[in-house]
Protein backbone atom coordinates (compact mmCIF):
# COMPACT_ATOMS: atom_id res chain seq x y z
CA UNK A 1 0.00 0.00 0.00
CA UNK A 2 3.09 2.23 1.25
CA UNK A 3 4.43 1.51 -2.56
CA UNK A 4 1.59 2.69 -4.46
CA UNK A 5 0.93 5.92 -2.46
CA UNK A 6 4.68 6.85 -3.26
CA UNK A 7 3.94 5.54 -7.01
CA UNK A 8 0.80 7.91 -6.67
CA UNK A 9 2.70 10.77 -5.22
CA UNK A 10 5.56 11.34 -8.09
CA UNK A 11 2.37 10.81 -10.48
CA UNK A 12 1.29 13.21 -8.92
CA UNK A 13 4.10 15.72 -8.72
CA UNK A 14 5.86 15.45 -12.21
CA UNK A 15 2.42 16.12 -13.46
CA UNK A 16 1.92 19.42 -11.50
CA UNK A 17 5.62 20.15 -12.55
CA UNK A 18 4.77 19.43 -15.73
CA UNK A 19 0.74 21.46 -15.80
CA UNK A 20 2.72 24.05 -14.07
CA UNK A 21 -0.04 27.31 -13.77
CA UNK A 22 1.53 30.13 -16.06
CA UNK A 23 0.45 33.24 -15.82
CA UNK A 24 0.46 36.63 -18.06
CA UNK A 25 2.49 38.99 -16.08
CA UNK A 26 2.93 41.50 -19.08
CA UNK A 27 2.13 42.72 -22.83
CA UNK A 28 3.84 45.11 -24.48
CA UNK A 29 3.58 45.82 -28.28
CA UNK A 30 6.11 47.67 -30.60
CA UNK A 31 5.99 49.44 -33.68
CA UNK A 32 8.50 47.61 -36.10
CA UNK A 33 9.45 47.60 -39.54
CA UNK A 34 8.79 44.85 -42.21
CA UNK A 35 10.88 43.37 -45.19
CA UNK A 36 9.26 46.15 -47.22
CA UNK A 37 10.48 48.55 -44.96
CA UNK A 38 6.84 49.85 -43.32
CA UNK A 39 5.62 49.66 -39.95
CA UNK A 40 4.23 46.70 -38.68
CA UNK A 41 2.84 45.26 -35.06
CA UNK A 42 5.32 43.14 -32.69
CA UNK A 43 4.03 42.25 -30.11
CA UNK A 44 6.21 40.44 -26.76
CA UNK A 45 4.40 38.53 -23.93
CA UNK A 46 6.01 37.99 -20.45
CA UNK A 47 4.88 35.10 -18.34
CA UNK A 48 5.64 34.65 -14.38
CA UNK A 49 8.03 32.63 -14.95
CA UNK A 50 10.41 34.79 -16.92
CA UNK A 51 9.34 33.31 -20.52
CA UNK A 52 9.11 35.67 -23.07
CA UNK A 53 7.39 35.22 -26.25
CA UNK A 54 7.17 37.44 -29.27
CA UNK A 55 5.22 37.78 -32.68
CA UNK A 56 5.76 40.17 -35.75
CA UNK A 57 2.62 40.67 -37.50
CA UNK A 58 3.10 40.32 -41.55
CA UNK A 59 0.95 42.59 -44.60
CA UNK A 60 0.03 42.15 -47.37
CA UNK A 61 0.24 43.96 -50.89
CA UNK A 62 -2.59 42.56 -53.01
CA UNK A 63 -4.80 42.21 -50.58
CA UNK A 64 -8.18 40.97 -50.80
CA UNK A 65 -11.65 43.51 -50.33
CA UNK A 66 -13.42 40.91 -47.64
CA UNK A 67 -9.78 40.98 -44.99
CA UNK A 68 -9.89 41.57 -41.86
CA UNK A 69 -8.77 45.49 -41.33
CA UNK A 70 -5.11 46.18 -40.55
CA UNK A 71 -5.25 49.27 -38.69
CA UNK A 72 -2.77 52.19 -39.87
CA UNK A 73 -2.68 55.51 -38.74
CA UNK A 74 -3.26 57.50 -41.53
CA UNK A 75 -0.91 60.39 -40.28
CA UNK A 76 1.03 61.64 -43.81
CA UNK A 77 3.49 63.05 -41.45
CA UNK A 78 4.78 59.41 -40.29
CA UNK A 79 5.60 56.59 -42.53
CA UNK A 80 3.78 58.57 -45.41
CA UNK A 81 0.12 57.65 -43.08
CA UNK A 82 1.41 53.74 -42.74
CA UNK A 83 2.02 54.23 -39.21
CA UNK A 84 0.86 51.41 -36.66
CA UNK A 85 0.86 52.88 -33.28
CA UNK A 86 -2.80 53.22 -32.97
CA UNK A 87 -2.63 49.42 -33.49
CA UNK A 88 0.32 49.27 -31.08
CA UNK A 89 -1.55 51.72 -28.43
CA UNK A 90 -4.65 48.95 -28.68
CA UNK A 91 -2.70 45.82 -27.36
CA UNK A 92 -0.77 48.22 -24.89
CA UNK A 93 -3.70 50.26 -23.59
CA UNK A 94 -6.63 48.18 -24.47
CA UNK A 95 -6.05 44.26 -24.67
CA UNK A 96 -3.16 44.00 -22.08
CA UNK A 97 -4.95 45.47 -19.51
CA UNK A 98 -7.71 42.65 -20.36
CA UNK A 99 -5.24 39.78 -20.47
CA UNK A 100 -2.16 40.54 -18.25
CA UNK A 101 -3.08 38.16 -14.95
CA UNK A 102 -4.73 35.59 -16.78
CA UNK A 103 -3.54 31.92 -16.70
CA UNK A 104 -2.29 30.45 -20.23
CA UNK A 105 -3.72 27.83 -21.21
CA UNK A 106 -2.18 23.84 -21.92
CA UNK A 107 -4.30 23.52 -25.34
CA UNK A 108 -5.75 24.96 -28.14
CA UNK A 109 -9.36 25.60 -26.52
CA UNK A 110 -8.09 28.12 -24.38
CA UNK A 111 -6.10 29.93 -26.77
CA UNK A 112 -9.68 30.43 -28.14
CA UNK A 113 -10.78 31.94 -24.64
CA UNK A 114 -8.17 34.50 -25.57
CA UNK A 115 -9.27 34.90 -28.81
CA UNK A 116 -12.83 35.35 -28.21
CA UNK A 117 -11.91 37.89 -25.73
CA UNK A 118 -10.69 40.04 -27.55
CA UNK A 119 -12.86 39.93 -30.50
CA UNK A 120 -15.38 40.98 -27.93
CA UNK A 121 -13.24 44.04 -27.03
CA UNK A 122 -13.26 44.83 -30.28
CA UNK A 123 -16.84 44.11 -31.25
CA UNK A 124 -17.00 43.95 -35.28
CA UNK A 125 -16.81 41.55 -38.09
CA UNK A 126 -13.73 43.07 -39.62
CA UNK A 127 -11.30 44.03 -36.21
CA UNK A 128 -12.04 47.65 -37.51
CA UNK A 129 -11.72 49.08 -33.69
CA UNK A 130 -8.78 47.62 -32.52
CA UNK A 131 -7.35 46.40 -36.04
CA UNK A 132 -6.63 42.86 -37.23
CA UNK A 133 -2.53 43.45 -36.93
CA UNK A 134 -3.11 44.45 -33.01
CA UNK A 135 -4.82 41.50 -32.06
CA UNK A 136 -3.11 38.58 -34.33
CA UNK A 137 0.27 39.62 -32.43
CA UNK A 138 -1.42 39.12 -29.65
CA UNK A 139 -2.81 35.52 -30.54
CA UNK A 140 0.38 34.54 -32.19
CA UNK A 141 2.59 35.47 -29.18
CA UNK A 142 0.19 33.86 -26.46
CA UNK A 143 0.20 30.37 -28.73
CA UNK A 144 3.98 30.74 -28.83
CA UNK A 145 4.31 31.83 -24.81
CA UNK A 146 1.59 28.42 -24.67
CA UNK A 147 4.21 26.06 -26.47
CA UNK A 148 7.12 27.32 -24.38
CA UNK A 149 5.30 26.84 -20.88
CA UNK A 150 4.66 23.46 -22.11
CA UNK A 151 8.01 23.17 -23.36
CA UNK A 152 6.70 22.01 -26.70
CA UNK A 153 8.25 22.72 -29.89
CA UNK A 154 5.97 25.25 -31.38
CA UNK A 155 4.36 22.53 -34.20
CA UNK A 156 3.36 20.25 -31.03
CA UNK A 157 1.58 22.43 -29.48
CA UNK A 158 -0.98 22.26 -32.41
CA UNK A 159 -0.51 18.49 -33.04
CA UNK A 160 1.55 16.23 -30.52
CA UNK A 161 1.75 13.69 -33.55
CA UNK A 162 2.41 16.38 -36.33
CA UNK A 163 4.67 14.94 -38.50
CA UNK A 164 4.50 16.18 -42.28
CA UNK A 165 6.79 18.49 -43.82
CA UNK A 166 5.07 20.59 -46.75
CA UNK A 167 5.97 20.87 -50.21
CA UNK A 168 6.79 24.44 -50.35
CA UNK A 169 5.64 26.55 -53.46
CA UNK A 170 8.23 29.03 -54.34
CA UNK A 171 7.39 32.18 -55.79
CA UNK A 172 11.15 32.50 -58.34
CA UNK A 173 9.06 35.26 -61.01
CA UNK A 174 7.16 37.93 -60.15
CA UNK A 175 4.48 40.24 -61.47
CA UNK A 176 1.57 42.10 -60.85
CA UNK A 177 1.47 44.05 -57.71
CA UNK A 178 4.40 42.09 -56.40
CA UNK A 179 6.36 43.54 -59.20
CA UNK A 180 4.32 47.43 -59.42
CA UNK A 181 3.09 46.10 -62.66
CA UNK A 182 6.23 46.27 -64.47
CA UNK A 183 6.10 42.20 -65.09
CA UNK A 184 3.19 40.05 -66.67
CA UNK A 185 -0.16 40.69 -65.29
CA UNK A 186 -0.07 37.35 -64.04
CA UNK A 187 1.03 37.98 -59.95
CA UNK A 188 3.39 34.88 -59.38
CA UNK A 189 4.98 31.63 -61.23
CA UNK A 190 5.79 29.33 -58.73
CA UNK A 191 8.35 26.32 -58.63
CA UNK A 192 7.29 23.75 -56.25
CA UNK A 193 10.38 20.59 -55.81
CA UNK A 194 7.76 17.91 -55.31
CA UNK A 195 9.95 15.37 -56.28
CA UNK A 196 12.35 15.40 -54.31
CA UNK A 197 12.81 12.64 -51.62
CA UNK A 198 12.75 14.89 -47.82
CA UNK A 199 12.24 18.62 -47.14
CA UNK A 200 15.84 19.46 -47.27
CA UNK A 201 16.52 18.58 -50.74
CA UNK A 202 13.45 19.76 -52.12
CA UNK A 203 14.51 23.01 -50.87
CA UNK A 204 18.07 22.36 -52.57
CA UNK A 205 16.53 21.58 -55.72
CA UNK A 206 14.11 24.98 -55.40
CA UNK A 207 17.93 26.97 -54.70
CA UNK A 208 20.09 25.49 -57.10
CA UNK A 209 16.71 26.22 -59.94
CA UNK A 210 16.46 29.82 -58.47
CA UNK A 211 20.25 30.20 -59.17
CA UNK A 212 19.85 28.68 -62.44
CA UNK A 213 17.21 30.88 -63.60
CA UNK A 214 18.89 34.24 -62.90
CA UNK A 215 22.31 32.85 -65.16
CA UNK A 216 19.19 32.21 -67.44
CA UNK A 217 17.96 36.01 -67.35
CA UNK A 218 20.99 37.85 -67.97
CA UNK A 219 22.02 35.38 -71.01
CA UNK A 220 19.11 36.76 -72.35
CA UNK A 221 19.42 40.49 -71.14
CA UNK A 222 16.93 40.13 -69.09
CA UNK A 223 17.06 42.32 -65.35
CA UNK A 224 17.88 40.29 -62.43
CA UNK A 225 16.52 42.94 -59.67
CA UNK A 226 13.73 40.82 -57.37
CA UNK A 227 10.56 41.58 -56.29
CA UNK A 228 8.81 41.81 -52.98
CA UNK A 229 8.60 38.17 -52.64
CA UNK A 230 12.46 37.12 -53.67
CA UNK A 231 11.24 36.27 -57.28
CA UNK A 232 12.69 37.96 -60.13
CA UNK A 233 11.18 41.35 -62.37
CA UNK A 234 11.78 40.41 -65.56
CA UNK A 235 9.95 42.33 -68.76
CA UNK A 236 8.25 40.23 -70.93
CA UNK A 237 5.71 39.73 -74.01
CA UNK A 238 3.34 37.87 -72.08
CA UNK A 239 1.95 35.81 -69.17
CA UNK A 240 3.05 32.44 -70.73
CA UNK A 241 6.84 33.61 -71.07
CA UNK A 242 8.14 32.91 -67.49
CA UNK A 243 6.86 29.44 -67.38
CA UNK A 244 9.09 28.36 -70.81
CA UNK A 245 11.88 30.32 -69.14
CA UNK A 246 11.20 28.24 -65.61
CA UNK A 247 11.17 25.47 -67.79
CA UNK A 248 14.34 25.84 -69.35
CA UNK A 249 15.82 27.05 -66.21
CA UNK A 250 14.71 23.16 -64.59
CA UNK A 251 16.01 21.54 -66.83
CA UNK A 252 19.61 23.46 -67.18
CA UNK A 253 19.68 22.29 -63.27
CA UNK A 254 19.28 19.25 -64.11
CA UNK A 255 16.02 18.02 -63.60
CA UNK A 256 13.13 16.93 -64.93
CA UNK A 257 10.28 18.92 -65.43
CA UNK A 258 6.95 17.68 -64.04
CA UNK A 259 8.31 15.03 -62.78
CA UNK A 260 11.22 16.27 -60.47
CA UNK A 261 9.83 19.95 -60.34
CA UNK A 262 6.11 21.18 -61.20
CA UNK A 263 4.91 24.77 -61.47
CA UNK A 264 2.11 26.62 -59.99
CA UNK A 265 0.58 30.31 -60.76
CA UNK A 266 -1.28 33.17 -58.65
CA UNK A 267 -3.32 35.03 -60.88
CA UNK A 268 -4.49 37.32 -58.41
CA UNK A 269 -7.19 38.25 -61.21
CA UNK A 270 -9.05 40.68 -58.87
CA UNK A 271 -5.60 43.18 -59.30
CA UNK A 272 -6.84 43.21 -63.10
CA UNK A 273 -10.35 42.50 -63.01
CA UNK A 274 -12.23 45.97 -64.60
CA UNK A 275 -16.13 46.62 -65.65
CA UNK A 276 -17.18 42.69 -65.85
CA UNK A 277 -14.07 41.73 -67.70
CA UNK A 278 -10.18 40.90 -67.50
CA UNK A 279 -7.48 43.17 -68.94
CA UNK A 280 -4.50 41.83 -69.25
CA UNK A 281 -2.13 44.67 -70.78
CA UNK A 282 0.64 42.54 -71.05
CA UNK A 283 -0.47 41.35 -73.87
CA UNK A 284 -2.98 43.97 -75.00
CA UNK A 285 -6.28 41.15 -74.38
CA UNK A 286 -9.52 41.61 -72.95
CA UNK A 287 -10.93 38.21 -71.72
CA UNK A 288 -14.52 37.55 -70.14
CA UNK A 289 -14.44 34.81 -67.72
CA UNK A 290 -14.92 32.26 -70.16
CA UNK A 291 -12.54 33.17 -72.11
CA UNK A 292 -10.03 33.64 -69.28
CA UNK A 293 -11.27 30.28 -67.64
CA UNK A 294 -10.13 28.89 -72.15
CA UNK A 295 -7.27 30.56 -71.26
CA UNK A 296 -5.98 28.58 -67.91
CA UNK A 297 -7.15 25.04 -70.14
CA UNK A 298 -5.17 26.02 -72.58
CA UNK A 299 -2.10 26.14 -70.00
CA UNK A 300 -2.94 23.04 -68.07
CA UNK A 301 -2.94 21.16 -71.14
CA UNK A 302 0.25 22.45 -72.04
CA UNK A 303 2.33 22.90 -69.33
CA UNK A 304 0.61 20.51 -66.64
CA UNK A 305 0.28 23.00 -63.97
CA UNK A 306 -0.54 21.59 -60.36
CA UNK A 307 -2.45 24.50 -59.45
CA UNK A 308 -4.04 28.08 -60.27
CA UNK A 309 -4.57 30.66 -57.66
CA UNK A 310 -7.16 33.28 -57.80
CA UNK A 311 -7.36 32.60 -61.21
CA UNK A 312 -10.91 34.97 -61.28
CA UNK A 313 -11.82 37.82 -59.70
CA UNK A 314 -13.11 37.65 -55.99
CA UNK A 315 -17.01 38.54 -56.59
CA UNK A 316 -16.75 36.35 -59.88
CA UNK A 317 -18.16 33.84 -58.05
CA UNK A 318 -20.34 32.13 -61.23
CA UNK A 319 -16.79 32.34 -62.94
CA UNK A 320 -15.33 29.65 -60.32
CA UNK A 321 -18.02 27.70 -60.02
CA UNK A 322 -17.89 27.07 -63.81
CA UNK A 323 -14.12 27.07 -63.73
CA UNK A 324 -13.85 24.60 -61.21
CA UNK A 325 -16.22 22.26 -62.93
CA UNK A 326 -14.11 22.78 -66.29
CA UNK A 327 -10.46 22.40 -65.09
CA UNK A 328 -11.00 21.53 -61.36
CA UNK A 329 -10.38 17.65 -61.63
CA UNK A 330 -6.60 18.67 -63.80
CA UNK A 331 -5.78 20.98 -61.71
CA UNK A 332 -5.84 22.22 -58.25
CA UNK A 333 -7.79 25.95 -57.91
CA UNK A 334 -6.94 27.62 -54.98
CA UNK A 335 -9.02 30.89 -53.50
CA UNK A 336 -7.22 33.29 -52.10
CA UNK A 337 -9.04 36.79 -52.28
CA UNK A 338 -12.31 34.56 -52.84
CA UNK A 339 -11.90 33.28 -49.19
CA UNK A 340 -9.65 35.21 -47.09
CA UNK A 341 -9.20 32.88 -44.48
CA UNK A 342 -13.43 33.61 -43.58
CA UNK A 343 -15.56 30.62 -42.59
CA UNK A 344 -18.36 32.30 -44.12
CA UNK A 345 -17.20 32.92 -47.56
CA UNK A 346 -15.38 29.61 -47.45
CA UNK A 347 -18.77 27.80 -46.39
CA UNK A 348 -20.43 29.46 -49.26
CA UNK A 349 -17.47 28.55 -51.87
CA UNK A 350 -17.79 24.41 -50.62
CA UNK A 351 -21.76 24.89 -50.81
CA UNK A 352 -21.37 26.33 -54.54
CA UNK A 353 -18.25 24.07 -55.39
CA UNK A 354 -16.14 27.29 -56.76
CA UNK A 355 -13.02 25.43 -55.74
CA UNK A 356 -10.78 22.98 -54.11
CA UNK A 357 -8.14 24.44 -52.25
CA UNK A 358 -8.13 27.21 -49.94
CA UNK A 359 -5.01 29.85 -49.23
CA UNK A 360 -4.63 30.57 -46.14
CA UNK A 361 -3.63 33.84 -44.03
CA UNK A 362 -3.48 34.42 -40.70
CA UNK A 363 -3.87 38.28 -41.07
CA UNK A 364 -6.53 38.03 -43.67
CA UNK A 365 -9.12 37.01 -40.26
CA UNK A 366 -6.88 38.09 -37.75
CA UNK A 367 -6.87 35.26 -35.07
CA UNK A 368 -5.10 31.84 -34.45
CA UNK A 369 -8.17 29.92 -33.45
CA UNK A 370 -10.25 31.91 -36.38
CA UNK A 371 -7.59 30.20 -39.02
CA UNK A 372 -7.79 27.24 -37.29
CA UNK A 373 -11.17 26.96 -37.73
CA UNK A 374 -11.14 27.86 -41.58
CA UNK A 375 -8.65 25.00 -41.97
CA UNK A 376 -10.76 22.27 -40.12
CA UNK A 377 -13.56 23.56 -41.87
CA UNK A 378 -11.15 22.84 -45.29
CA UNK A 379 -10.34 19.31 -44.29
CA UNK A 380 -13.57 17.94 -43.44
CA UNK A 381 -14.03 18.90 -46.94
CA UNK A 382 -10.98 17.61 -48.51
CA UNK A 383 -10.19 20.29 -49.84
CA UNK A 384 -6.45 21.17 -50.07
CA UNK A 385 -4.97 24.39 -47.91
CA UNK A 386 -1.61 26.34 -48.59
CA UNK A 387 -0.42 28.31 -45.79
CA UNK A 388 1.07 31.65 -46.50
CA UNK A 389 3.14 34.22 -45.86
CA UNK A 390 2.63 37.93 -46.79
CA UNK A 391 4.67 40.33 -49.12
CA UNK A 392 5.85 42.08 -46.47
CA UNK A 393 7.28 39.67 -43.88
CA UNK A 394 9.51 39.52 -41.01
CA UNK A 395 12.05 37.06 -39.79
CA UNK A 396 9.33 35.66 -37.53
CA UNK A 397 8.63 31.78 -38.42
CA UNK A 398 5.36 31.31 -36.94
CA UNK A 399 3.69 29.57 -40.35
CA UNK A 400 6.52 27.31 -40.69
CA UNK A 401 5.37 25.84 -37.42
CA UNK A 402 1.99 26.35 -38.19
CA UNK A 403 2.17 24.82 -41.68
CA UNK A 404 2.85 21.54 -40.05
CA UNK A 405 1.03 21.46 -36.56
CA UNK A 406 -1.91 21.98 -38.71
CA UNK A 407 -0.97 18.99 -41.51
CA UNK A 408 -1.48 21.23 -44.69
CA UNK A 409 1.15 19.49 -47.17
CA UNK A 410 1.22 23.05 -48.69
CA UNK A 411 3.51 26.02 -48.02
CA UNK A 412 3.83 29.22 -49.38
CA UNK A 413 6.49 31.63 -48.70
CA UNK A 414 8.49 33.27 -51.66
CA UNK A 415 11.51 32.12 -53.24
CA UNK A 416 14.53 30.70 -51.76
CA UNK A 417 16.39 34.56 -51.37
CA UNK A 418 16.24 37.32 -48.98
CA UNK A 419 16.02 36.47 -45.03
CA UNK A 420 12.10 36.99 -44.43
CA UNK A 421 11.49 34.11 -46.99
CA UNK A 422 14.21 31.70 -46.42
CA UNK A 423 13.93 31.89 -42.82
CA UNK A 424 10.79 29.83 -43.09
CA UNK A 425 12.38 27.76 -44.99
CA UNK A 426 14.86 26.97 -42.94
CA UNK A 427 12.76 26.90 -39.82
CA UNK A 428 11.12 23.66 -41.54
CA UNK A 429 14.43 21.90 -42.29
CA UNK A 430 14.82 22.47 -38.40
CA UNK A 431 11.50 20.54 -37.71
CA UNK A 432 12.23 17.90 -40.64
CA UNK A 433 16.13 17.13 -38.55
CA UNK A 434 13.97 16.67 -35.26
CA UNK A 435 11.00 14.78 -36.12
CA UNK A 436 13.63 12.34 -38.23
CA UNK A 437 12.26 9.49 -38.88
CA UNK A 438 8.81 9.96 -38.07
CA UNK A 439 8.76 12.46 -40.33
CA UNK A 440 7.36 12.53 -43.58
CA UNK A 441 7.98 14.79 -46.63
CA UNK A 442 4.40 15.45 -48.34
CA UNK A 443 6.19 14.79 -51.85
CA UNK A 444 3.69 14.61 -55.09
CA UNK A 445 1.33 13.30 -52.36
CA UNK A 446 0.02 16.75 -51.44
CA UNK A 447 -1.36 17.50 -55.45
CA UNK A 448 -3.15 14.11 -55.26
Amino acid sequence: MQEQQRVYFLWLMSNCIKFKVEKIKSVKAREILDSRGNPTVEVEITLDSGIKAKSDVPSGASTGTYEALELRDNDKKRYKGKGVLNAVANVNNVIAPKIVGMEIGENLDELEKFDEMMLNLDGTENKTNLGANAILGVSIAIARASAMSLNLPLYKYFNKNAKILPVPMMNILNGGAHANWQSTDFQEFMLVPYGAKNFAECLRYGAEIYHELKILLKSKNFSTSVGDEGGFVVNVKSNEEPIKLIINAIENAGYEYYKDVGISLDVAASGFYKDGNYELKTENLNFSSDEMIEKYKDLVEKYKILSIEDGLAEDDWEGWKKMNKEIGEKTILIGDDLFVTNIKRLERGIKEKSANAVLIKLNQIGTVSETIKAINLTHKTNWKTVISHRSGETTDTFIADFCVGMNSKLIKTGAPCRSERVEKYNQLMRIEEELGNKGKFAGKEAFK
